[in-house]
């Protein structure tokens, strides 16, 4: 059986890695705005039209089903596609005040926090140390750099990174 953390590695890759999927299978159908088209103080969009209910709401769904598939309570996989979805909204939240535009790229703030925060979610429930949870962010960021390009390719992602 592969180690802990990488399983966890599994479970953040398919979190993050459903929503784009999904829109790529399901184009616009079902896709409505988290943020609803509202606007900051600063006149930006909180978040943008990538960031979607349908993606929030299904990405919860595929971890549990994944750590099911891994043995593992469904709770687990749930709690790690919340905080996955949570870190992708906060950075998207952070890249629309850095005038970022929807889908435009940010090295690091894309994939630290749709990894940091589902790791510390369940430190606890699997004893993860501090190197452990920077050693699997950081093997996440490498997978998503790598894989982000194989998406476009293949026609699943709209951009190459």
């Amino acid at each position: 059986m592969a180690s802990i953390e990488l399983q966890l590695l599994l479970l953040i890759l398919i979190a993050n890695g459903v929503p784009i999927i999904v829109a790529a299978v399901c184009g616009h159908r079902g896709a409505w705005p988290v943020d609803g088209g509202r606007r900051w103080t600063d006149g930006r969009r909180l978040l943008g039209d990538a960031k979607t209910w349908r993606g929030v709401m299904l990405a919860p769904l595929a971890t549990g089903l994944g750590a099911m598939l891994l043995d593992w309570p469904a709770t687990v996989g749930v709690v790690v596609g919340v905080a996955a979805m949570l870190g992708d909204l906060l950075s998207s939240f952070i890249k629309r005040r850095l005038g970022v535009p929807t889908s435009g790229m940010a090295l690091g703030l894309d994939q630290i926090p749709e990894a940091l925060l589902p790791l510390l979610a369940v430190a606890g429930v699997f004893g993860l140390s501090g190197s452990t949870i920077a050693a699997t962010t950081a093997g996440f960021v490498v997978l998503e750099l790598s894989l982000s390009p194989i998406l476009y390719w293949l026609g699943i992602r709209n951009r190459p990174y």
